[in-house]
């Protein structure tokens, strides 16, 4: 993967991420509401039936309360009971019913195939033994009692609740019912229309998901593309910067060698051709010619070695690094006339390959700021290496200079290139100017262990 795409990658994912997790809380919070809605619904109705039973039971008991409460004939007053609530009802699904502490069915204004029966042991398909909990419930007091129960007008088995008192006297319980659909499909709407929210709040974050998803990768898109031409615009600066350097070089090399060696070998060439035309002649000075030509071309083979040791130093490839540095400390001595102190502690160079000459290189150009610009008196240069890599540090008495206007105007492009230098091998760079000292310090790591050239 490119490393644009693990950019935008990286800025997408954790978006994604979060918006998951806050679908996730909101799926949850909406269903924690939607089961407190709905349970609000089903407590309110549930109230309002409790409420609905209680006043049936109460109306009825009114109405059998002469029958019930005369003490003349109580087996043909109890058989009146029973007629006058078999004629009660409200609604399809509205009745009566009345049943013994045996749990024998007494009356049954829907189901008549249930009197007389013992149903004592009958349970509900949840298990409920339905005239005990009945029984229970009504000797208790407490009278509300929920279970499933057919349904005469559908055949159906459904939730039902139901309100029984007990009437003492005679040993029976008196109840009705009130079938719970409505409750389930208000429940049931109730939550419906929870998963609908739902639905419409996810349809919503993913939109936003989308836009957000969609404008980030349109940021990233951009940055990349503004990222690949500021890279373009610093690869072509560098690369122009590179052949002027080369230009340079080449313009230096060139006039070393049109204003000295050339000049040298002329100079040779005539004094050969005098030597040779005086010695034709029969003439004594031929020989003192020679000599002073020998000399000549012994300076034209010094500045063919001093322009080679510019341009490398063979004395990296011969005797390391720190050699080289010390013979270009006494070379800058003898030609500036300042006071060069170099200091090394003769260490194993294992430098990665190219280190040695970057090092060598920013001595060099060290030194080159030093002898422009500095208008120092004494330079102190150090190496010393361990285990964990070289220290290189160049120190001098000069005036100094502001650094970070410097670096900021661009104007430095010996100190660009020896923090590119140093950059270049992960190793660390500072420089540090006041008046009176100016301090370049560099830091370039060991070969790792094992590894090969």
């Amino acid at each position: 993967m490119q490393l644009k795409h693990k950019i935008v990658a990286l800025g997408i994912l954790p978006l994604v991420l979060a918006i998951a997790v806050i679908c996730a809380l909101v799926i949850s919070l909406n269903r924690q509401l939607g089961d407190q809605q709905a349970q609000l619904i089903e407590d309110s109705i549930l109230a309002s039936k409790r409420a609905e039973l209680k006043n049936y039971v109460e109306m009825a008991q009114s109405l059998i309360a002469p029958l019930y409460d005369d003490g003349h004939g109580d087996a043909h007053a109890q058989q009146q009971v029973l007629e006058e609530l078999r004629k009660l009802s409200f609604g399809i699904n509205g009745y009566f019913f009345v049943y013994d502490r045996e749990g024998r069915s007494l009356m049954h204004a829907r189901q008549s195939e249930l009197v007389g029966q013992y149903l004592w042991d009958m349970k509900d398909p949840h298990g409920l033994p339905v005239i005990q909990a009945l029984l229970k419930s009504a000797e208790s007091g407490e009278g509300f009692q929920r279970y499933a129960w057919n349904k005469p007008s559908s055949g159906q088995v459904t939730d039902k609740l139901a309100y029984v008192v007990m009437l003492d006297r005679w040993g029976w319980m008196l109840g009705t019912g009130i079938y719970l659909e409505d409750v389930e499909r208000a429940t049931q709407q109730a939550r419906d229309e929870v998963a609908q929210g739902i639905r419409k709040t996810m349809l919503a974050i993913a939109a936003v998901a989308l836009v957000a998803v969609l404008f980030v990768f349109a940021s990233g898109m951009t940055l990349n593309v503004s990222e690949h031409r500021l890279a373009d615009k610093k690869l072509q600066r560098l690369t122009q910067r590179i052949v002027s350097l080369q230009e340079e070089e080449r313009s230096r090399v060139s006039r070393e060698l049109h204003d000295g060696i050339s000049q040298v070998l002329v100079s040779i060439k005539f004094q050969f051709e005098l030597a040779s035309h005086v010695l034709e002649n029969g003439q004594d000075k031929g020989l003192s010619i020679l000599r002073e030509a020998t000399e000549r071309l012994g300076d034209a083979i010094g500045e063919v070695r001093s322009l080679s040791h510019d341009l490398r130093s063979s004395l990296l490839d011969t005797l390391g690094l720190p050699a080289a540095i010390g013979q270009l400390a006494a070379e800058f001595e003898q030609r500036s006339g300042l006071k060069v102190t170099y200091n090394d502690n003769e260490f194993d160079c294992d430098l990665v390959d190219g280190a040695a000459v970057s090092l060598f290189r920013i001595v060099q150009e060290g030194l080159t700021n030093i002898e422009r610009h500095a208008q120092a008196k004494n330079v102190a240069i150090t190496l010393h290496g361990s285990k964990e890599g070289v220290r290189l540090s160049v120190v001098d008495d000069g005036i100094g200079f502001n650094v970070a206007q410097v670096e900021r105007r661009h104007t430095g492009i010996g100190l660009r290139n020896i923090r590119e230098r140093v950059e270049h091998f992960g190793g660390q760079f500072a420089l540090i100017s006041t008046p009176g000292r100016s301090e370049l310090d560099v830091l370039l790591p060991m070969k790792p262990t094992g590894a090969t050239r």
